[in-house]
């Protein structure tokens, strides 16, 4: 495994962190597809388009904004999915549903059930190689058993080097507003989704944000998430 401070170090080096950045404005649609219809159809082509080598997604939440950097090569299947996901607004109007304290904050199941449901089983390979190491403020997709991720995700709040060998391979990291991750509620811990491999999350795909409105009021929002491109 490549150390992932010299990775990020050799990074920073080539220029892949932008420190000015834009709203990529091509979210969204073929001609005659409504976003809507995009997200409910997960056979469409756009989900198939693969990410740059670099790129930042910014993250506004009910408790402040922060901003993932993606590093393509850490993880290129993830950052693909992950990338498609946040420009058709798949995590958008969701709800941050699972965060344990001195471990990680999770979320991916989309707010309405129709979206979720339409997602159920659309899974990617595994990126076999872990390049970079679940350390603070890395970020991966959530998963059962091999080769079966589909939209859930994690940060991580502290170092869960522990990870690396269960082969869960960070494909980003945040670098702005590792603060506002840091306050993201945490008060119902694993009740009110708990994770892919040990919670039940069925009454969420069920019911989406109305039944975590309902139940777990004080979960933090996200309110949408943009892909953001370098200026010029």
């Amino acid at each position: 495994m490549l150390n992932h401070r010299k990775l990020w170090l050799a990074a920073a080096a080539a220029g892949l962190v932008a420190l000015s950045c834009g709203p990529d404005d091509s979210r969204g649609s073929a001609s005659d597809t409504s976003p809507r219809e995009i997200l409910l159809d997960p056979s469409h082509p756009v989900w198939d388009e693969a990410a740059p080598d670099t790129f930042l997604v910014r993250f506004e939440t009910s408790t402040g904004d922060f901003v993932i950097e993606v590093v393509r090569a850490w993880a290129p299947i993830g950052a693909d999915r992950f990338r498609n996901l946040v420009r058709h607004g798949y995590y958008d109007n969701s709800r941050f549903h699972r965060t344990v304290p001195d471990f990680i904050v999770q979320w991916g199941l989309a707010g309405d059930p129709a979206v979720t449901a339409a997602w159920l089983g659309q899974t990617i390979p595994d990126d076999t190689l872990v390049m970079a190491s679940n350390v603070r403020g890395t970020i991966a997709f959530a998963f059962t058993e091999p080769n079966t991720r589909t939209t859930q995700v994690y940060i991580n709040v502290v170092d869960n080097n522990r990870l690396d060998d269960q082969g869960f391979p960070p494909f980003g990291r945040v670098v702005e507003g590792m603060e506002v991750v840091d306050r993201i509620y945490s008060g119902y811990g694993e009740t009110s989704g708990g994770g892919v491999r040990g919670g039940d999350q069925s009454a969420i795909v069920a019911e989406g944000n109305a039944y975590l409105d309902r139940e777990f009021p004080l979960l933090d929002r996200l309110v949408r998430a943009v892909v953001e491109l370098p200026q010029p």
